[in-house]
């Protein structure tokens, strides 16, 4: 369990280039970055969707009203 040595890693690119491509590599990065986009989208839109609430005409902090609700 020594070190890797730079034809370890030569073999190991040439196998990945051959299973996935030339062209392929970049497109499923840019997949990659782009999921990470919409996650984090995604966890911004729910903090700021959960921070206030209306009931009857008055603003209320969400997690105030989800204590109430438990006791």
């Amino acid at each position: 369990m020594g070190t890797f040595s730079i034809w370890h890693w030569v073999i190991v690119l040439v196998v990945v280039l051959l299973l996935f491509g030339r062209g392929k590599i970049p497109e499923l990065m840019g997949d990659v970055a782009k999921g990470i986009k919409n996650f984090k989208k995604g966890m911004g839109d729910d903090d700021s969707t959960h921070e206030t609430k209306t009931v009857e005409g008055k603003t209320v902090d969400s997690k105030a009203e989800e204590a109430k609700d438990r006791g």
